[in-house]
């Protein structure tokens, strides 16, 4: 079986972590593609972090389409093929007249726990306005949430499952941009990035507004690196790439700003 200690060694997510353990080795025992639930974005980057020094077991993460935070992760045998479309999720449209009663992402979500539902078994939601949500969940809850997802905040709703094509998904604005700093710290990049003062950008990072990986980060000297990914609530997000010290020792930084 798989080194269990060693791969939860110094893991920050240890529950979530564990559990995909248990999922690989079913996979590992069974010959069998085996599903976890939905992940948040730190626990998909630690478990494919750890998971891909083992040589036994393959992963492929899916939630729906490219850019979806929350995905859940097949597992298999290295021997096995392996693509996205073993990841099963479905699609549900919660439809209602939301014009005169506006609901947010906070609403929809609260309305579908509210069914009794847990977190794990769903993945984003897309708000569409005045005309509801699409809501990405496991398969199994479609029926379930038909039959007891009745209303939004005062909004009688009606779901359908719909094809994952229909998925109304828009693609976010890019921003490419070259930044020259004396050093690679946290606030001098991102400021540089989202365009804003060092001080303003301090401030976010002081009160827990900014995140590096999907990990929460409040000292504004940390140091970031190539592949790194910035975000700050409302404010979208920052890729670092490709990082070359200058002549007079400074660093250039290439930035893609998502917004």
């Amino acid at each position: 079986m798989l080194p269990r200690e060693e791969i939860l060694k110094g893991v920050e997510n240890r529950d979530t972590v564990a559990r995909v353990i248990d999922r690989a080795e079913e996979a590992i025992k069974t010959w069998e593609v085996v599903l976890t639930d939905f992940l948040s974005p730190p626990e998909l980057v630690e478990i494919q972090r750890v998971f891909s020094r083992l040589t036994e077991v393959q992963l492929v993460a899916w939630g729906g389409y490219p850019q979806a935070e929350r995905q859940r992760i097949a597992i298999a045998r290295a021997e096995i093929p392996l693509d996205q479309s073993q990841v099963a999720i479905a699609v549900l449209e919660i439809a209602g007249n939301f014009l005169f009663d506006t609901a947010t992402h906070r609403d929809f979500l609260g309305a579908m726990l509210g069914t009794g539902i847990v977190r794990e078994k769903t993945g984003d939601v897309i708000v569409l306005g005045e005309r509801g949500a699409q809501a990405i969940v496991v398969p199994e809850l479609v029926e379930f949430l038909g039959m007891n997802l009745q209303q939004v905040r005062s909004v009688p709703v009606k779901t359908q499952l719909i094809d994952v094509s229909e998925l109304k998904i828009r693609e976010p604005k890019k921003k490419e941009l070259t930044t020259v700093e004396a050093s690679l710290r946290l606030d001098a990049i991102a400021s540089a990035g989202f365009g804003m003062s060092r001080s303003k950008m301090v401030d976010l990072i002081d009160s827990g507004d900014v995140r590096v990986n999907w990990k929460d980060i409040t000292q504004a000297s940390s140091q970031v690196k190539s592949g790194d990914l910035i975000a700050i609530r409302g404010k979208g997000r920052l890729e670092i790439g490709e990082i070359a010290v200058t002549k007079k020792d400074r660093y250039r930084v290439q930035l893609t700003r998502y917004m």
